[in-house]
């Protein structure tokens, strides 16, 4: 079984009483808390300071409240958020959802929901950036094709087939030690310069 890893946390809640209990919970669990936070932007300040691996967020704060600093960060720094809240606010726990809040627990906190609740945050958060990942990866792949298929038409134009096209771009990206998308890019930038009724010359390999 994988070891389980050691999260720097930082508690941000208006009661002291709490700060200090959740405090003893999470070092108990085995994490460490790097610091804790009374209002808002206190909360705010730190985290983007200290970049902790998860934030125990009260929803209910003086000055910028918890749902306020959590969609600051979901847009600045994402990170696993679990919202500390009370039964009366499902509305606020709905809002949560979309400022990428991992997880939520009810006061009072106890440490038999606090430790399986920091696994699932950490857990979703680490599922959604992994999402994000692939969907940057493929949206790269899609661009780079189009780019190739752009550059490919360019140098058909001077007379190659679709094959010589694509083999001189394969050969100019080994010669010159790049990808095949940034020579796409530069036969682009140098067809954009010339006259609509001039083609772009092959690069040379």
């Amino acid at each position: 079984m994988a070891e389980k890893k050691l999260l720097r946390v930082i508690i941000a809640d208006d009661e002291a009483v709490i700060r200090m209990g959740l405090k003893a919970l999470v070092t108990s669990l085995g994490h460490q808390v790097i610091d804790t936070a009374a209002n808002g932007h206190d909360a705010l300040e730190k985290t983007k300071r200290l970049k902790p691996d998860l934030l125990l967020l009260d929803i209910k704060m003086p000055g910028l409240d918890g749902m306020a600093v959590a969609e600051t960060l979901a847009a600045e720094m994402p990170l696993p958020i679990v919202m500390l809240t009370a039964f009366s606010e499902k509305s606020l726990i709905e809002r949560a959802a979309n400022a990428a809040v991992m997880g939520y627990l009810v006061k009072p906190i106890h440490e038999g929901k606090l430790g399986p609740m920091i696994e699932i945050a950490t857990a979703r958060f680490g599922t959604m950036q992994a999402t994000a990942q692939e969907a940057y990866k493929l949206r790269h792949q899609l661009e780079t094709r189009e780019l190739i298929d752009a550059a490919k038409k360019i140098l058909i134009a001077t007379g190659l087939s679709e094959s010589e096209a694509y083999n001189r771009l394969q050969m100019t990206a080994r010669e010159k030690r790049r990808t095949m998308r940034e020579v796409a890019e530069a036969i682009l930038l140098v067809g954009s310069r010339r006259p609509d009724n001039e083609p772009a010359a092959p690069p040379e390999p």
